[in-house]
């Protein structure tokens, strides 16, 4: 069945987060190529990166936070509608902010399967029947459906991170005066600390793997950097496409759940996911052919929508995983 609309603009909206928006990409890329959309998209300021040099993106609308509250919203959704509503909007982000706008539109309006009941139930009764229904279809995969009428398979949906020869020649120039070729990544924080191991952990992991000849770079953003007197952590020094392009470079990124986990998979870099509080039925699990998922094991698991919540175990899930644990994982991956 052919897709509501083809060969013609749209504008879709993903206002956050890091990995949601991320999740987005490979699902324009799909429309993109199976239909000839192509897309203005409208987010925040600081997601915008993750868009640049896409082949199905025509331009990109970013919304500072102070113009999504209250009159300003209001004021902005009909502002975006006199200039855009002629185009089809596919609202991928879903709540009571973009139901406003969707009434504003004068145009087509489409809405992906957020599936937000079946999770709460989920959540509350961990009944089988609603394990499954979530487990059938990845986050990229409900996105689809906001113009597909049935599932498309996850590979074909996978992030895309589109990145140009500068990037690429400088995270080669840094690695170079680092002396590194392949090095493992490691990105050890989260949003929500119960997502990571703790600290002495990623610590205890770095020196055994160096102890072994093995190059470690470890990225992201953190007020309290892992390891912030070695020149190999690159901790708050590197912006988001940056990032990317040094994933693109390393043999293997090990992280929990987290945004830069979707950054590895759309350079086509392997992943080794660490997943405790969150789980499979979320849908956000990475999705490459070489990616892997450890998932603690917890009977209380999930204990909420994106993990952060309280944990009244004390965080044990990822307590569980030592420095053995993650050395067994990384050895499977070819140096």
């Amino acid at each position: 069945m052919p897709l509501p609309f083809s060969n013609q603009e749209c504008l879709t909206v993903r206002l956050s987060a890091l990995g949601d928006a991320i999740l987005t990409t490979g699902v324009l890329a799909y429309w993109h190529a199976q239909a000839g959309l192509t897309f203005q998209v409208l987010t925040k300021p600081a997601l915008a990166p993750v868009f640049a040099g896409h082949p199905a993106v025509t331009g990109i609308t970013a919304v500072g936070e102070d113009d999504l509250h209250g009159a300003r919203w209001i004021a902005f959704c009909r502002k975006l509608a006199r200039e855009f509503g002629h185009l089809p909007l596919i609202d991928l982000h879903v709540n009571l902010r973009t139901l406003l706008l969707r009434s504003l539109w004068p145009g087509p309006t489409r809405t992906y399967r957020k599936f937000s009941m079946t999770r709460r139930l989920f959540l509350a009764t961990r009944h089988p029947a609603f394990a499954a229904r979530l487990r059938r279809l990845n986050v990229p995969q409900r996105y689809c459906l906001a113009l597909e009428p049935a599932a498309v398979d996850a590979q074909a949906l996978r992030p895309r991170i589109f990145l140009d020869e500068k990037e690429k020649a400088a995270a080669g120039e840094t690695l170079s005066r680092l002396g590194f070729t392949r090095p493992v990544a490691i990105h050890p924080y989260a949003t929500h600390p119960a997502k990571t191991p703790r600290p002495e952990v990623w610590r205890k992991l770095i020196r055994k793997l160096e102890a072994t000849g093995e190059q470690v770079l470890i990225l992201g953003r953190h007020d309290q950097p892992l390891c912030p007197q070695t020149p190999h952590d690159l901790t708050n020094a590197t912006d988001l496409r940056a990032t990317a392009a040094l994933l693109s470079l390393c043999r293997v990124l090990l992280t929990g759940d987290s945004g830069p986990m979707h950054l590895a998979t759309g350079v086509d870099t392997p992943v080794i996911a660490l997943f405790g509080p969150t789980t499979k039925e979320w849908g956000f699990y990475p999705s490459g052919p070489h990616d892997r998922v450890h998932q603690s094991l917890c009977p209380h698991a999930p204990c909420s929508l994106h993990g952060q919540d309280a944990c009244g175990l004390g965080n044990a899930c990822m307590k569980d995983i030592s420095e053995e644990v993650l050395l067994d994982l990384l050895s499977s991956f070819p140096s």
